[in-house]
């Protein structure tokens, strides 16, 4: 009784609020100065320049319950950088973290939050109770003296005094730091108002790109019927493709199918669906993304074309460029959102059937995109529990001791792509005409594959195991009477580095022979000319950048190299 009572004395405080609010606002701070690889002078200006202001601001009020509800905008972002650090490791709140909150459904969103049951305790246990013991400050009027807060405030002066020089020495020592990119937290405050203008941008985008046009035509002969399937997939990284020289069978069914193509040197330029899969959908890519605000997708240029068109997805509404570019189709689906479950799960086995139906319609040109949930966690979900091929796959919760659990899931995920589109193949043949599908997948994943322990995928420094994705394309036997060419230059360029990126939308026209001034054949797999260019990745800040500048850690570059993909 008399320990709690003690600590009942000192809650009461309010000089020891004081030191402990203020101790709550620079945490992240010092766990960053932990994780982030800047210099010496950078790490400690990190602390002192924030911690400085912090301490300034708490002396305006002598209230300091009242202080810590003001700056509640800085304790809100602390908890979401606590989180953010437990599911990535490194890396301040980044732009694409913000624009995930409104673009990400919320039955992902509770199966994610369900697995970082760590970080919202610890986020809880810090927060909830000061911003309680803040409360009853308020409530019961309680007042610093007039002398402390003197006091207070010219120990704060000295310190952010010293905390400018330290600024000055993290500038002398690195020529490359800046504040709205490396201090903490005024880089999140600078990514808050670059979501802002990106989410403006995004609303207006009907407008901006209301009078674009492809100019696409096409050379196929008219009279001649053909179908051509894109199917973006979700979460599926190379690395656990049979295909590729995984040991597992998670492609018993594609391996053994004739008239298939699988590139094993293909990165994504994004690991965020978001960004990801409009490129993939679109003529932008990381060099120039930007373009992305004033253009239309791919479904448009097919239907200038004369095709009819079709996009069906195994997702919910996003409010973006999926959306949009989508929506540009003669008919569209979004299946999940024929439910007003938000906890209704259908396998993309019912995409499969919106396919059927498309092709019963019998148009002579016809074009299909189909967005798959793939293996996007929760793993396993996405495939029937009798589906089930590696075992155990439960249970499922996101921590490094479940992690064979995890992979089986993971596998039965991928083997369930395989009979998928094996499944959508053998439907195109049965049309016995001239018939292609391009596959790809948006992004990897992280399964806790070595000593940092990272885990899914959309963080901010990519990794090795979220960037290598597979690229597959199967052409008909009437489309390879028919086009021979085609076959014979996507097997030359097979082995070459790839970017499914940049190389998804002119592959996808080239095979159905759409002439626009936006196709780049260069960048065209089938093409007989295709052009290696350096690798690069979209950044946070939508700049395209080498993969050597991203902070990627030596075990990536170790996966690269073992893989033969240059970077």
């Amino acid at each position: 009784m008399k320990l709690f009572k003690n600590i009942k004395n000192w809650l009461e405080n309010q000089e020891h609020l004081f030191y402990l609010f203020l101790f709550i606002l620079i945490v992240p701070n010092l766990v960053l100065c932990l994780t982030e690889p800047l210099p010496l002078m950078a790490k400690v200006c990190n602390v002192l320049l924030p911690f400085g202001c912090y301490y300034l601001l708490m002396t305006l009020s002598r209230n300091c319950g009242k202080m810590l509800w003001i700056l509640f905008l800085f304790l809100f972002f602390g908890a979401f950088q606590i989180v953010l650090l437990y599911l990535f490791g490194q890396s301040i709140i980044a732009v694409d973290m913000f624009l995930n909150l409104v673009t990400t459904n919320s039955s992902e969103a509770l199966e994610l939050l369900d697995n970082l049951t760590p970080a919202i305790i610890a986020v809880i246990i810090l927060y909830v109770p000061a911003l309680i013991l803040g409360t009853i400050s308020i409530v019961r009027k309680r007042k610093l003296t007039a002398e402390f807060i003197r006091r207070e405030r010219k120990r704060a002066s000295i310190v952010f005094g010293i905390s400018l020089l330290s600024l000055v020495g993290a500038y002398m020592q690195d020529p490359g730091y800046e504040l709205k990119s490396d201090l903490y937290p005024l880089n999140v405050c600078y990514n808050v108002g670059l979501a802002f203008q990106r989410t403006a941008l995004t609303q207006n985008y009907h407008r901006t790109s209301k009078d674009f046009t492809f100019h696409a035509l096409p050379t196929h002969p008219k009279e001649k019927r053909e179908v051509y399937v894109m199917v973006v997939g979700e979460t599926s990284r190379a690395l656990n493709w049979q295909l590729y020289g995984y040991e597992r069978e998670t492609n018993p069914l594609l391996s053994r199918q004739s008239g298939l193509i699988a590139f094993p040197k293909v990165l994504t330029e994004s690991n965020t669906t978001h960004k990801s899969v409009p490129m993939l959908m679109s003529d932008a890519a990381a060099c120039n993304y930007d373009s992305i605000y004033h253009q239309k997708g791919i479904i448009t240029a097919f239907k200038e074309a004369g095709f009819r068109t079709a996009f069906f997805s195994n997702q919910r509404y996003n409010h973006s460029f999926i959306d949009f570019f989508g929506m540009e189709a003669d008919t569209y689906d979004f299946i999940k959102e024929d439910s007003v479950s938000s906890s209704y799960n259908p396998s993309d086995d019912e995409l499969l059937k919106l396919v059927e139906q498309e092709l019963a319609k019998g148009a002579t040109k016809q074009f299909i995109v189909l967005h798959t949930y793939g293996s996007h966690f929760n793993y396993r979900e996405r495939y029937p529990s009798e589906s089930a091929f590696f075992t155990p796959d439960y249970p499922m919760e996101a921590e490094r001791k479940y992690r064979d659990n995890l992979v089986n899931a993971y596998d039965n995920s991928i083997r369930y792509t395989d009979s998928f589109l094996s499944r959508l193949i053998h439907m195109l043949e049965k049309q016995q005409i001239d018939a292609a599908m391009l596959y790809t997948s948006d992004h990897g994943e992280d399964i806790f594959d070595d000593s940092r322990h990272l885990f899914l995928h959309a963080s901010p420094v990519p990794s090795y195991y979220q960037l290598h994705v597979p690229f597959l394309i199967w052409m008909s036997d009437n489309y390879l009477e028919t086009y021979p060419e085609h076959w014979k230059n996507a097997v030359d360029n097979k082995d070459k580095n790839i970017s499914s990126s940049s190389s998804f939308f002119p592959t996808m026209l080239s095979l159905a022979g759409i002439e626009t001034p936006y196709r780049d054949d260069s960048q065209s797999v089938t093409a007989s000319h295709y052009v290696l260019k350096p690798r690069v990745y979209l950044n946070d800040h939508n700049e395209p950048r080498p993969l050597d500048d991203l902070g990627m850690k030596k075990q990536d570059f170790r996966m690269l190299e073992k893989r033969n993909i240059k970077y």
